[in-house]
């Protein structure tokens, strides 16, 4: 099993790379209980103000990058209650080897961590399910899967043990700061962001995550060839999205506008919840040219 490899040299900033957007969260319900891992339940009752839920650094950090990195407007929140027993479990027996949290000051070796698989982005996965299942399907691909949503962490990895899938690894905190100061150029096969917080007021809107300097700084970290894919269920989002998409002159969209969902995306339990309520789901892929 691949240790959590990082170098120990700081990451200087990209000299190409833009002033950070906000990240966003995936708007998924929380999902049922996922069964007991086998050991013994660790509390998950949640921690007094001020004091780590993972006090002994076997877990996720509550603030991995800290005060060393800027200030700015950011569409998440962690959201660290109602852990449950399992989740809590997993995170602490799996951080160490599947873990990573985003604390911007050492550049991770992608080779090392993800035994020499390419290696797809994905901002914001829920609960985790549809990632899991992406992974099973897909396992000569690795799936670097980035939230700050704490149940989801410890959920996601508890169906990574239980299923198999040594190709997935979990990043805690900000998506930017993990690009920006953490992955060095050219060095992911795709990415993924499926159902962002779509902000709808106007005045919020300021917080989406697809914004034309997101794209400037996730394009360098993209090799030639990699896919980009995105996919909401909010009309107006969607049209953001692929005027975003379409102006940044690294990628070329594959279609005429938006795309069918392809076989390979999940249709998760949130999707078809907005599809019986007559939401229209679009997905937009693009790809990063060669030049």
């Amino acid at each position: 099993m691949s240790e959590n490899p990082t170098t120990h040299a700081p990451a200087a900033a990209e000299s190409d790379a833009p002033e950070a957007v906000p990240t966003s969260v995936p708007r998924e319900p929380v999902a049922q209980e996922a069964p007991d891992l086998g050991a013994t339940a660790v509390s998950a009752a949640a921690p007094r103000r001020g004091e780590p839920m993972f006090p002994d650094g076997t877990g996720p950090a509550a603030d991995p990058a800290g005060s060393h990195h800027e200030r700015r407007i950011r569409s998440f929140q962690p959201r660290r209650s109602r852990v449950s027993p399992s989740q809590a479990d997993a995170l602490r027996r799996r951080w160490a080897t599947w873990g990573l949290d985003i604390d911007g000051l050492s550049r991770i070796d992608l080779d090392a961590f993800f035994d020499g698989r390419p290696v797809v982005l994905e901002i914001g996965f829920g609960m985790g399910e549809a990632t899991a299942q992406m992974a099973a399907a897909d396992p000569d691909t690795g799936i670097l899967a980035c939230d700050v949503h704490t149940p989801g962490q410890g959920n996601l990895l508890g169906l990574a043990e239980r299923n198999g899938l040594s190709n997935i690894r979990v990043a805690n905190g900000d998506a930017i700061i993990l690009l920006r100061e953490m992955l060095a150029p050219a060095s992911l096969a795709g990415l993924r962001i499926y159902f962002p917080d779509p902000w709808p007021k106007k005045r919020h809107h300021k917080r989406r995550l697809i914004q034309p300097e997101f794209l400037a700084l996730a394009t360098t970290r993209l090799a030639p060839g990699a896919l980009v894919h995105c996919a909401t269920d909010w009309e107006p989002y969607a049209e953001q999205m692929l005027e975003v998409l379409s102006a940044e002159p690294t990628l070329e969209n594959l279609h005429q506008g938006f795309a069918p969902r392809p076989d390979f995306r999940p249709l998760t339990r949130f999707e078809g919840q907005g599809l019986d309520k007559g939401h229209i789901v679009h997905d937009l892929l693009f790809r990063r040219r060669d030049t």
